[in-house]
């Protein structure tokens, strides 16, 4: 398809006359037959390039997005533009499920969201193999890169799925890539460097400012900035308390403000972001679990009240700031205080040897003819490991060939019958009726609802698991039984001479030691930007790669001369040392109830209020020492608990 081609069907499905910088190119290289990776901006338009891209395919475009308001923002503007589109996600009641199903069977919907996790599920898994697919779409790409800033280890999957599923054509989209990590993207779908479609990050309406917080008058300081301020903003913050609290001295200032954050439920999540959408003045004080998918051009300025999690963090939340590309403003409201939170939080995630040792004599005891099944939630339980870890982990020992995964299954199905088994067994010839039969009377049947152990059935009736479960969705389908699936288990293939390596704990001891030292590198580097004195604009583009941008701005705050010194505002808590073995007493007895030694990295999380599985267990937060010394450097309270134990 040639320019003047593409160019007709932009203004025929999407009504714009010309398309922003890259996207041609993209879209090209795409219809061509090439795998792309684009790497544009917050709020530039990398959407479009799948969005058109799909339209001119002939099967599924099939989009992995990781948050459920991106997908519904996208989903919604498709259909407005009369574009067959749809999410397969947790918020779809069954009837909506089995429309969208059947609508992508029947080849009804070109463009088909889902998130990462949805390919775990067995049920979908069996559905998308069905089903013709002409490219795969992976939105926020970068989670793909352990050496990107949200990496997340399901996302190494991806490439695997895309070979199992046939796929020809891969997109990879993301705003915020390093050249390291634009080229770990690419090379774990083949893309060629030739492929890669970067436009310049420089945004020369955004107007960046780092300001120093004084002590005592961080909030006052904040309400000034507001005032100063025209139309709508986001005030963003590291902790759900903070985006509490800070809401309410706005709104006791006379500021229309409201808190945002994953601790209130998703309806109410979902008001805030539309009464949002449709204001001018509203300011909106969050954690990061608000912007991902809010694609609201006039939003007049972003203030980080706490600092970002990392420069990667820092691009993306002043990226969803003045999108209709007139002038906006983005404050840092630094202080040096925030740095402990984030470090703390790092510290927090890395496995100790113990947990690791525990991982895998797991792994030892319940491998049976080298198969290992395995249940997340159970696991982390016992090992102690949180959960984005674990499955870092997970992941890590498929890397180095210990664990291959076969497939994942659901522990337990049940179903209850929603017209009587007679009339359901009428529906079918004989054939049928003798296997449905089997099956029901296989079945546990505890008054309404019964319980079928899918693999034992199998096994006894000499047939696949597949074929089982194609018989119940197919009955669930035609409304004839209503059926759940619950305890999802994955099972691997285990290489039991790698598990036998004496240097498999070290190393992968080593490999979270490096992650840890990586990420607090990684905030020292942020910190390290925001004292800079040269123009931030320029460091923030030359960053990315963009080696475009203007040396000197004229608009953020080093270019008007004013470099910033970051301080702490607020007393450190002393450790008190007497205090040290009163506080942890109760949570070693509690421990050792559940078989567990408290190490002393144990004891340094609960002082810091820095979340387990184990303390969950045994209701740590209850504790009169949880997060007693939450604003102390970990590695201070990690030298007292040593030595005063």
């Amino acid at each position: 398809m040639n320019q003047t081609q593409l160019q007709q069907a932009l203004k025929h499905h999407f009504n714009f006359d010309v398309f922003r910088e890259g996207q041609a190119q993209t879209i090209s290289q795409l219809l061509s037959g090439h795998s792309s990776l684009a790497v544009f901006p917050t709020g530039s338009g990398k959407s479009l390039c799948y969005q058109l891209t799909a339209l001119l395919l002939p099967h599924l475009t099939l989009v992995v997005s990781p948050l459920l308001a991106l997908m519904k923002d996208q989903v919604d503007f498709l259909n407005s533009k009369g574009i067959a589109a749809a999410s397969l996600d947790s918020s779809l009641d069954k009837d909506s499920y089995f429309d969208v199903v059947n609508r992508v069977r029947q080849g009804e919907i070109k463009i088909l969201m889902v998130s990462v996790e949805r390919f775990k599920n067995e049920r979908f898994r069996q559905f998308i193999n069905t089903v013709a697919i002409s490219m795969l779409v992976v939105d926020e790409a970068h989670c793909i890169s352990e050496w990107g800033h949200n990496f997340r280890p399901d996302y190494l999957k991806l490439p695997q799925y895309r070979t199992d599923l046939n796929i020809p054509l891969v997109l990879l989209l993301t705003a915020t890539a390093t050249k390291k990590v634009k080229l770990d993207m690419a090379s774990k779908f083949a893309i060629d460097e030739a492929h890669i479609v970067q436009t310049g990050f420089y945004r020369q309406n955004l107007d960046l400012s780092v300001i120093p917080a004084l002590a005592g008058q961080k909030e006052s300081q904040l309400i000034d900035l507001i005032r100063s301020q025209n139309g709508c903003g986001i005030v963003y913050v590291t902790l759900q308390q903070t985006a509490e609290s800070i809401a309410e001295e706005l709104r006791q200032a006379g500021i229309n403000a409201v808190a945002y954050h994953a601790g209130l439920g998703s309806d109410v999540r979902q008001q805030l972001q539309n009464q949002f959408m449709q204001s001018n003045s509203q300011v909106v004080v969050a954690t990061i679990a608000f912007g991902m998918g809010i694609d609201k051009s006039d939003i007049r300025f972003v203030v980080h009240f706490d600092l970002p999690k990392s420069i990667e963090n820092y691009s993306q939340e002043i990226g969803r700031a003045g999108r209709d590309g007139l002038p906006s403003n983005c404050f840092v409201l630094g202080n040096l205080d925030d740095i402990t939170t984030l470090e703390n939080f790092v510290y927090g995630d890395t496995p100790e040897k113990s947990s690791l040792e525990r991982f895998f004599a797991d792994i030892r005891d319940n491998t049976q003819d080298s198969l290992w099944q395995c249940q997340i939630y159970s696991l982390l339980q016992s090992t102690n490991i949180r959960q984005l870890t674990l499955k870092t982990l997970l992941v890590q020992c498929e890397l180095l060939g210990v664990l291959e995964p076969k497939y994942s299954y659901f522990a337990e199905y049940r179903y209850y019958f929603k017209l009587d088994r007679a009339e359901v067994l009428n529906k079918f010839n004989t054939e049928r009726q003798a296997f449905l039969n089997q099956l029901f009377d296989a079945t546990d049947f505890k008054k309404k609802w019964g319980s079928i152990d899918v693999n034992e059935f199998a096994l006894q009736a000499g047939l696949e698991r597949a074929r089982v479960l194609s018989a119940l969705e197919y009955l669930h389908e035609q409304g004839d039984i209503e059926l759940e699936s619950k305890q999802l288990i994955d099972v691997y293939q285990v290489d039991t001479s790698k598990l036998a390596n004496s240097e498999l704990i070290p190393q992968l001891a080593s490999y979270f030691l490096s992650n840890e030292k990586s990420e607090v590198g990684r905030i020292n580097t942020m910190l390290r930007y925001f004292q800079l004195d040269t123009c931030l604009s320029y460091n923030l583009a030359r960053y990315f790669d963009d080696q475009g941008a203007p040396q000197q701005c004229g608009h953020c705050s080093v270019c008007r001369g004013k470099v910033a010194q970051l301080q702490y505002i607020d007393t450190q808590k002393q450790v008190v040392e007497g205090q040290i073995h009163d506080y942890l007493a109760p949570l070693d007895i509690a421990l050792s109830g559940q078989g567990v030694t408290l190490s002393d990295t144990l004891a340094v999380r609960f002082l810091l209020g820095l979340t387990q599985p184990v303390f969950t267990k045994v209701k740590a937060s209850k504790m009169a020492g949880y997060a007693v010394f939450d604003s102390v450097p970990f590695t201070t309270v990690k030298k007292a608990v040593e030595q005063n134990r």
